[in-house]
């Protein structure tokens, strides 16, 4: 895609701090990183969302998130990472490109558990949770 950020630095049109790359996936130093070490892993191929994406890059995407985690943690010497994917602009996604995050992280970080995401978390009975669950199941 001609205006999406990604696609140029997997065009070579934008420098970056390549990590990791094959013919599928591109994995880069994050330019604005909340760590030392903040790690973006992309498919090559523009997809926006995560459901978007064929089902063998999905898990060859996911694969090398894997595969990198243990490396950035001890690039930084970080005792943990938090390992995120904003799917949609109501998620936060900022750019238009499914990218996951490796954040390395450490207890005096100041950041927050994923469950710090959201400030008003409904209240779902037991009723709900069972009709939820069905729905997810059926589709």
């Amino acid at each position: 895609m001609a205006d999406c950020i990604f696609c140029s630095i997997v065009d070579g049109d934008i420098p970056n701090h390549t990590v990791y790359e094959d013919d599928d996936v591109l994995a880069f130093l994050d330019v604005n990183p909340l760590a030392r070490g903040h790690t973006l892993v992309i498919p090559k191929e523009h997809h926006e969302r995560v459901n978007d994406l064929p089902a063998d890059l999905a898990a060859d995407v996911f694969a090398t998130v894997h595969d990198l985690t243990d490396d950035v943690e001890a690039a930084v010497n970080a005792e943990a990472t938090t390992i995120a994917v904003n799917n949609g602009p109501a998620a936060g996604q900022e750019v238009p490109h499914v990218h996951a995050h490796i954040v390395p992280r450490s207890e005096a970080d100041g950041g927050k558990p994923v469950h710090a995401l959201i400030d008003n978390p409904p209240e779902v009975d037991d009723d709900e949770f069972a009709d939820v669950a069905a729905a997810i199941r059926d589709d």
